[in-house]
């Protein structure tokens, strides 16, 4: 194939795609049925990636926070600060959707997030179990603030299904440290693994939720 059939074959598969996108939602024979297959646009994309994104980072972070931590490396510091970052990073994702105040919000309560979980990660590793217990009690009053705060913009974020969501995060991050006090980096890696695909699955359901609330942005 010459240069010339192949450059009109790249720009033939190029308006397909582009139409397919245009058109939305079609249909397809599957084993006899219509089934609806869906097309996204290059915005709802951009904005799964860009929700994956952050909610990836804070798993990175996170736990490269608990591991510095414990191991009092020089970069504890550094890192908390990259990790209270990604919290404003999340908070930016939701604005032009929510505005500035409600992001900046959403980034206070993260932060607050991360400001507990440093606490655990200290308490735990003083072996002050009376403290990690009320530390944990407080985390999870934070999760419900935000679970109770993300219901509230959008229909398609139910409370309960955030707050268990939330939920679980937290214990896969307890799990990390406690896997790190114990030097068990089989179990460690294990639950970094699940906290990242849970996290994904979160930033999933976010973004969903975003492109059926404003189908018109996308």
């Amino acid at each position: 194939m010459n240069l010339k059939n192949k450059w009109l074959l790249a720009l033939t598969l190029v308006l397909a795609l582009t139409l397919t996108q245009a058109a939305g939602p079609v249909q397809a024979q599957a084993g006899g049925k219509q089934e609806a297959v869906v097309c996204f646009s290059p915005k709802m994309v951009q904005l799964k990636s860009d929700m994956q994104k952050v909610w990836i980072d804070h798993t990175i972070w996170t736990r490269s926070y608990i591991v510095s931590a414990i191991s009092n490396n020089p970069d504890q510091k550094d890192v908390l600060n990259r990790l209270l970052r990604n919290q404003q990073d999340i908070g930016d994702v939701f604005k032009p959707y929510y505005g500035e105040a409600a992001g900046n919000k959403l980034a206070e309560l993260l932060k607050e997030h991360i400001g507990i979980a440093g606490k655990i990660v200290a308490a735990a590793k003083a072996g002050n179990q009376a403290e990690v217990k009320k530390l944990q009690a407080d985390w999870h009053k934070n999760a419900d603030d935000i679970a109770t705060f993300l219901s509230a913009l959008n229909p398609n974020w139910p409370f309960k299904v955030v707050q268990e969501m939330l939920y679980e995060h937290l214990q896969l991050v307890t799990d990390i440290v406690l896997n790190c006090l114990n030097g068990d980096w089989e179990a460690d890696i294990a639950a970094t693994d699940k906290n990242e695909i849970h996290m994904i699955h979160l930033a999933d359901v976010l973004s969903s939720g975003i492109i059926k609330q404003f189908p018109e942005k996308f």
